[in-house]
């Protein structure tokens, strides 16, 4: 009794200072700003100190732990951040000479790919760099709007491993940044990746390949695999999924098929995750295992089971290695090799020691992991399947002692049984991160799961020895993204719902555990109600004659979201970045997914400028419309891909319409300006929002000439809000518009960095001589009003409440 009673304490210690780290972990990502890497080095020192004289105390293991996972953790991120691009070298062109990282990909505007750096000059003088940095080599277009006509500059076959001299033009990584958005900086930050850039291929010191073979040998033969899989397989799309599963290139599936593998539900399958490592190491287990017991020289050596499980996790390292070595992969890695451990020790733990265990190495190696929803996704599954594993096991053993067939149909049933559990029990977690899933994904997986991992992800290796084997996997592949699509459509195959406050997620996480837990059906219909706040969270919404402001962070380009208590008008789509990106399915989508709207009642087009109108086809296609009003042409291309039925008409002023008791009103163009020869800024459609609280002018990219009959008909008085007209352009904001609309808060909408040099120095000076405060969304990200705790119109900046160490200074 004694002994059992000191292992269970040294089992809770275990597990209480395993759970301190994380919550260290936590506290540490939670800084706006980083502390000097002596002041956590102390702390890591004192709570090993404490815990080398306490281990047998829980509260001295407790505190030890928290603060050894604060200490590590910052000290990493030190490391890290040390490995900065120096400021002076932003926007300089620099000679550098480094290798190919990882697979280039190739885009319709070029290439992009990472670059070990080597060594750097910037005026003749050795400079320093970050380790790695992300590039792009784009072309020139003669079509590419504003760009001149030139004539497409031919692009190297960029290879893994080639050494290249290059002249770059780089800066510090800046991202958009949004309410409940995707963070670019974290993830740049997770990756060690310190610096992006472009290749500047003109001038003196041309791109240079120095050596052919210059390192990453495994990288190189990734590229060979990936080059002899799309020789081999003529659909381009099909392809695309062989090599994400092959060589985990998940940038190579198409754009529409992303779109319905997460409408379906099986995204997680068609990209290098913990079930594919997994699998992968079960086989290799079970090869070597069969054939370790056929040598009876290699038994007396090491038994058998020992040398399945390490050679099964030598498997799963190989092939997350030759996958490219993702996060998702390398989490799996970690955790399979601490649950060998284990096993090799003779300890069987139960599930939940052995998870948290593997979450303390997890975040050890990478501390920014508990920020992805993959790390909480994966390891919620596997704890599921952990879970429920006993009853499966006792079901199928049973079965066994009564016939092969019922053993097959007892395993069937309980593979089937799985999967239920998975889809119930990550439905809350997934609304939690995407605020979205899938009613048809149970289903789809079902279809979707042995299909990946049984047939398809074989083909798709085995493919390297035999291509053939790729043209029947590209047929497979076909096959079953046709049956996805069809289920993808069917009516209401994906629910959304608005980001729920932080009490409901608890709830719905306790109700997705209480579902599926084995557990009396008494404590299980407790899930029902504690599921509701996530499944149906209340919205906070205007009340009548009251109006919200949502200036989206899209970068060069406009995008502003006025909610009324019962309908949204969406004022421009956004930019459009590449031929495969857009504003609209990046941002304005998740963004509107997270706010809880499902529909657009009014979408706004001021004019046909890319950088306002490139989101508007994913708006289009993924949210319903209830109409559009824009100054288009009756022949843009656009219009063509209006869904069938959607009213369209042409911004002209005096248009006037009231949602809610807000007024809002169209004051410019006027009618006869549409018949004119005037190029796009001369047309764009300015808009007047009227309530109780306040007002806004949202202004398009009018210039001068519009702003003076503005001024001069007397269409525009004292605004509390102003949309920068044309970003901040210097041909925009002029003296006598700013003194007739006199705005509280102006609102420039820009990217970081840009080009343009929006806004202009001398425009923003005009701002400040009358004391206009001005919210530029690359200093700000999105800027929303009116905010719970805000005065006047001061708003809310998202990058200066959301402050983190990762990103850019505001």
């Amino acid at each position: 009794m004694r002994g059992t009673h000191h292992v269970n304490a040294a089992g809770t210690r275990w597990l209480g200072g395993c759970l301190a780290w994380l919550l260290g972990v936590v506290l540490h990502l939670q800084q706006a700003a980083l502390w000097p890497v002596l002041a956590y080095g102390v702390i890591l020192v004192l709570g090993l100190f404490m815990l080398a004289l306490g281990r047998r105390r829980m509260l001295c293991v407790v505190v030890a732990a928290c603060l050894m996972g604060i200490g590590a953790s910052g000290w990493r991120a030190c490391v890290r951040w040390a490995d900065a691009l120096p400021e002076h070298l932003e926007g300089e062109d620099v000679l550098v000479v480094g290798v190919v990282n990882g697979l280039p990909r190739v885009g319709p505007n070029g290439l992009s790919f990472r670059f070990d750096v080597e060594t750097a000059q910037w005026q003749g003088e050795a400079v320093r760099l970050p380790q790695q940095l992300s590039l792009g080599w784009y072309v020139a277009f003669a079509d590419r709007p504003g760009r001149g006509a030139h004539a497409p500059q031919a692009l190297p076959e960029l290879k893994a491993g080639q050494r290249w001299r290059l002249t770059l033009r780089l800066r510090r990584p800046h991202g958009n940044l949004n309410p409940q958005g995707f963070d670019h900086e974290l993830y740049l930050f997770e990756q060690g990746v310190r610096a992006t850039g472009q290749v500047r291929a003109g001038g003196q010191d041309a791109p240079e390949l120095l050596l052919e073979r210059a390192g990453h040998p495994v990288d190189r033969l990734r590229q060979q695999v990936r080059d002899a899989l799309y020789a081999q397989v003529d659909d381009r799309r099909a392809a695309g999924v062989l090599a994400a599963l092959a060589v985990g290139d998940q940038s190579a599936i198409d754009r529409e098929d992303w779109q319905v593998f997460r409408d379906t539900g099986v995204a997680h399958l068609m990209s290098i995750s913990g079930l594919h490592v997994t699998m992968f190491a079960w086989a290799a287990a079970w090869l070597a295992s069969q054939g370790w017991r056929r040598s009876s020289r290699a038994m007396l050596w090491v038994p058998a089971p020992v040398a399945a499980r390490a050679l099964g996790l030598c498997g799963a390292f190989g092939y997350a290695l030759f996958a490219g070595w993702g996060v998702p992969a390398q989490r799996t890695v970690w955790m399979l090799a601490v649950v060998a451990l284990l096993q090799s020790r003779g300890r069987r733990w139960p599930w939940p020691w052995v998870l948290v265990t593997a979450a303390v190495v997890v975040t050890a190696l990478d501390p920014w992991a508990m920020l992805q929803a993959g790390f909480w996704l994966s390891f919620m599954a596997v704890g599921l399947l952990m879970a429920s594993e006993p009853a499966h096991s006792h079901a199928v053993a049973t079965a066994a002692r009564r016939g092969r067939w019922r053993m097959w149909i007892a395993a069937a049933s309980g593979g089937a049984r799985t999967q239920v559990v998975a889809t119930v029990g990550l439905a809350p977690l997934t609304l939690l991160c995407f605020q979205q899933i899938s009613l048809v994904g149970l289903a789809a997986n079902l279809i979707a799961i042995p299909l990946v991992t049984l047939l398809v992800t074989p083909l798709a290796l085995a493919g390297a020895a035999w291509p053939p084997l790729w043209s029947v996997g590209a047929w497979l592949v076909q096959h079953m993204v046709a049956a996805l699509q069809w289920l993808g459509h069917w009516p209401g195959a994906v629910w959304t719902v608005a980001a729920a406050p932080p009490w409901a997620q608890a709830a719905g996480l306790l109700a997705a555990a209480l579902a599926v837990m084995p557990l009396p059906w008494r404590l299980r219909l407790l899930a029902l109600p504690l599921a509701l706040p996530l499944l149906f969270p209340s919205r906070a919404l205007p009340g009548p004659g009251e109006f919200e402001v949502l200036a989206a962070d899209v970068g060069q380009g406009t995008a502003v979201l006025v909610r009324t208590q019962a309908h949204l008008l969406v004022f421009d789509a956004g930019p459009q970045y590449s031929q495969e990106a857009d504003a609209g399915q990046r941002i304005l989508l998740p963004l509107l997914r997270s706010r809880g709207e499902s529909r657009i009642d009014r979408l706004v087009l001021s004019h046909r400028d890319t950088d306002h109108v490139g989101g508007a086809a994913a708006l289009f296609t993924g949210v319903p419309i209830g109409d559009l009003l824009s100054s288009l042409e009756p022949f843009h291309p656009l219009l063509e891909r209006l869904p069938a039925g959607t009213p369209h008409q042409r911004c002209d002023a005096g248009q006037a319409w009231e949602w809610d008791g807000v007024q809002f009103e169209v004051l410019h163009p006027l009618a006869s300006d549409h018949g004119r020869p005037l190029k796009p800024n001369a047309v764009s459609c300015v808009v007047r929002v009227s309530g109780h609280q306040g007002s806004a002018l949202l202004t398009g990219d009018i210039e001068r000439a519009q702003e003076a009959r503005l001024v001069d008909s007397g269409a525009v008085a004292q605004t509390d809000i102003l949309l920068v007209p044309h970003h901040g352009s210097k041909t925009s904001s002029t003296s006598a518009f700013l003194d007739a609309v006199r705005p509280r808060v102006a609102i420039v909408q820009a990217g970081h960095r840009n080009r343009f040099g929006h806004p202009a120095a001398e425009v923003m000076a005009r701002y400040e001589a009358r004391q206009i405060p001005v919210r530029d969304s690359a200093s700000c990200g999105a800027w929303q009003w009116p905010t719970e705790g805000s005065s006047g119109f001061d708003g809310r900046c998202h990058r200066r409440t959301d402050l983190r160490y990762w990103r850019s200074a505001p």
